[in-house]
């Protein structure tokens, strides 16, 4: 943000619905999940420019959630998002109508035969984003047994590139087997918790120590907050993919690409670039029409704009540049 703002932009980082400071929202299981759904989520989006006073911005970015958050909101008004950076989870874009007469509903990620599958390997295993939909997910990692701050810093070294054996690939398909060759904060052990499955890869102490892209510090802000907040309110949003419920809602811009400027950032040693197979070559050649680059930067796992920051803000302002200079 220092280094945009440098540049003469004005940089807006808010927390999204279910997040930190932001309201409009409740932290309860049992509650409404409509507030979470995507068209929400950039209706907030588009909610903030106009009460900062703008009626449009040069770019809109978005990290992790916020990629596809920023994704939709340059699908669905490019009059106000006029250029778009997604960063570590590629957009795969609209899938388009179905056409001719259909079979029934389609059915929810969470009805998905590869759930059964996972758990019928030898080694039985689930996917994340099944057990971050669960009731139980919030209070396992809020009340983790390792204490709240081991568990962040656990889960953020263990997505990093500060683990060696973070080398991620294309997988071959959707299958049980291809998809469990993902580490474990991916297709995580059937009887596990996420909060054990961390616990397992603690970083010693020496390494957190030496490490520079989030000391203790700044690793106080989250622990204070998802302690204040607990993590219902970032978990909503997996349940309203998992569920299918809003998956209609989505379908008014079927078929629809992404054209205004974009690009994506990650890091190389990212599993969330492959964790859905095809999904980066789709964004690259389908989803988005005026794809700038796809940039994938070594020593960076999943946080790359805390792991390298120097070089996100240099492709960003690049791009910026880029896009102003062909208007």
């Amino acid at each position: 943000m220092p280094a945009l703002a440098s540049a003469g932009y004005h940089v807006v980082a808010p927390d999204l619905r279910g997040y930190g400071r932001t309201t409009g929202w409740q932290a309860d299981y049992d509650g409404d999940l409509s507030p979470f759904r995507m068209a929400n989520e950039v209706r907030d989006m588009i909610g903030l420019v106009a009460a900062l006073g703008y009626s449009s911005v040069e770019a809109v970015i978005g990290h992790d959630f916020g990629s596809p958050a920023a994704a939709w909101s340059a699908l669905i008004r490019p009059d106000i998002f006029r250029a778009v950076v997604m960063m570590s989870a590629p957009f795969a874009g609209v899938a388009p109508l179905p056409l001719g007469p259909q079979p029934g509903p389609p059915r929810p990620w969470a009805a998905d035969p590869i759930h059964q599958e996972l758990a019928n390997l030898p080694r039985p295993r689930k996917h994340y984003r099944l057990y971050y939909s669960t009731r139980e997910a919030n209070a396992d990692m809020q009340f983790a047994p390792q204490g709240l701050h081991d568990f962040i810093r656990g889960y953020y070294h263990f997505k990093s590139a500060d683990v060696p054996e973070n080398q991620p690939f294309e997988l071959a398909g959707w299958t049980a087997a291809d998809i469990a060759q993902m580490p474990e904060y991916y297709v995580m052990d059937l009887d596990q918790t996420m909060a054990q499955t961390v616990a397992a890869h603690m970083p010693s102490a020496a390494a957190i120590a030496a490490n520079g892209w989030l000391p203790d510090s700044e690793l106080a802000q989250y622990v204070t907050e998802y302690g204040r907040t607990g993590f219902q309110g970032g978990l909503q949003t997996y349940r309203v993919g998992s569920s299918g419920a809003f998956d209609a809602e989505m379908q008014i811009w079927a078929g629809r690409t992404i054209d205004v400027p974009s690009a994506f950032i990650s890091g190389r040693q990212d599993w969330g670039n492959y964790q859905t197979p095809g999904a980066l070559e789709a964004m690259r050649t389908r989803a988005c029409t005026k794809m700038a680059g796809v940039y994938l930067i070594d020593g960076a796992g999943h946080w790359v704009q805390q792991e390298q920051p120097e070089q996100v803000a240099g492709l960003l302002l690049e791009f910026l540049r880029g896009v102003a200079a062909a208007r």
